[in-house]
């Protein structure tokens, strides 16, 4: 698999000229299952049949990481309807004008000890030459839940 763009949130990613067999059993699995997403985006699902899959990831996650996915999912449907739910590498994730702009990724995703919510490089969210584009999230509390809005509002 050749790939040619990297992003840098994106851990399962190290080298572009990475052998087969160098991949872990995590990053396999996580890239057959954007191949699958890719293929289904082809068959043109309504918005609604994309947030049911993204509903069906959160409900695989382990109770604490489900639940902040939930929290996140119900905040940008309220909040933010200009954003699309769309899975991304099993992940839920949330496109705008067609690119994705910000996504949960489980702690138990790749044995990370904590969630994390991560932006594209399409988020708005330059300060000068250097920049977060992505935040370890263990829980979700009222001040959490402000900045997390906060940094969606920036981003698009």
């Amino acid at each position: 698999m050749s790939l040619v763009r990297l992003n840098m949130s994106e851990k399962t990613v190290k080298n572009k000229n990475k052998n087969a067999s160098d991949w872990s059993d995590a990053e396999k699995a996580a890239m057959k299952v954007r191949a699958r997403e890719l293929k289904a985006e082809k068959a043109a699902k309504s918005k609604l049949e994309d947030e049911q899959a993204l509903l069906e990831k959160i409900a695989e996650m382990p109770a604490p990481d489900q639940l902040m996915a939930n929290k996140l999912h119900q905040m940008i449907k309220d909040e933010f309807p200009v954003l699309y739910p769309k899975t991304w590498y099993g992940m839920p994730a949330y496109q705008l004008d067609g690119k994705n702009l910000v996504f949960f990724q489980s702690a138990q995703r790749f044995g990370s000890r904590y969630s994390t919510l991560g932006f594209s490089d399409t988020a708005k969210l330059d300060e000068g030459l250097f920049w977060p584009t992505s935040y370890a999230l263990v829980e979700m509390d009222a001040t959490v839940e402000e900045k997390i809005r906060d940094l969606i509002r920036k981003a698009i």
